[in-house]
């Protein structure tokens, strides 16, 4: 496996200011509840992924994944994500939404996600009530990714893996879903222009750097509850 790009802090890559970004509105209020969510998810509108593909920075064989996005249904929902424990072999330190790799056993994405929320955060699959899938997202790194939306009951206590997970957060869902909390980042390595999202989030005294693919995933589910 190479590595094609340095090391770099996101944090410190110039922020990308376009004009079409300041008509862009907050999702609609209705569609950030279960019910609405159950709604959208039962009959979907017609719309349009704005995120498919990131320019590949890494020479590995193509790997299928699932990540849940789980929505606590408390008074206003809110997303659950992890941060990766710093010595993984990749995405090491980030944050991210639970998952993993699709294996052979596991019956489909669907299945892969439940199994990986459990494995990775010890969500068990009977606290969450799936909705469906967004559309596939493809990581730089080679992951080919189906994201499931979920429900999840707010009774339940998590057991992180130590080995995969440092932390475990919720960030309310109508933070990620207010495009004025999204900014858009440019690197340029070696001629190749790359562009990426990040969703920065004030934790207390912590800031949660959401960026990459999961911020880009989020920013697909935006763009559904804002269709």
């Amino acid at each position: 496996m190479t590595q094609l790009l340095p090391q770099f802090d996101p944090r410190e890559v110039p922020v990308l200011v376009r004009d079409d970004d300041h008509h862009l509105r907050p999702a609609h209020a209705d569609r950030m509840t279960p019910e609405g969510l159950r709604r959208l998810f039962a009959s979907p509108p017609v719309w349009t992924p704005e995120l498919h593909r990131e320019q590949r920075f890494m020479n590995r064989e193509t790997a299928h994944a699932a990540v849940l996005l789980p929505l606590v249904m408390r008074d206003c929902l809110t997303v659950i994500l992890t941060q990766r424990t710093a010595h993984l072999s990749t995405h090491s330190g980030q944050i991210a939404l639970p998952g993993g790799k699709v294996d052979a056993e596991d019956a489909n994405p669907t299945a892969a996600a439940l199994r990986e929320a459990h494995e990775e955060i010890g969500l068990p699959a009977d606290a969450i009530e799936v909705l469906g899938t967004l559309p596939i997202y493809t990581t730089g790194s080679a992951f080919v990714i189906t994201p499931v939306v979920g429900l999840v009951k707010p009774d339940f206590l998590l057991q992180p893996n130590p080995y995969e997970v440092a932390d475990v957060f919720e960030v309310p869902l109508a933070f990620l879903m207010n495009p004025a909390h999204h900014r858009r980042h440019v690197f340029e390595f070696e001629g190749v222009v790359r562009e990426w999202y990040s969703m920065p989030y004030q934790d207390g005294a912590s800031e949660r750097f959401i960026w990459g693919a999961t911020a880009g995933m989020l920013r697909n589910f935006y763009r559904l509850l804002s269709t």
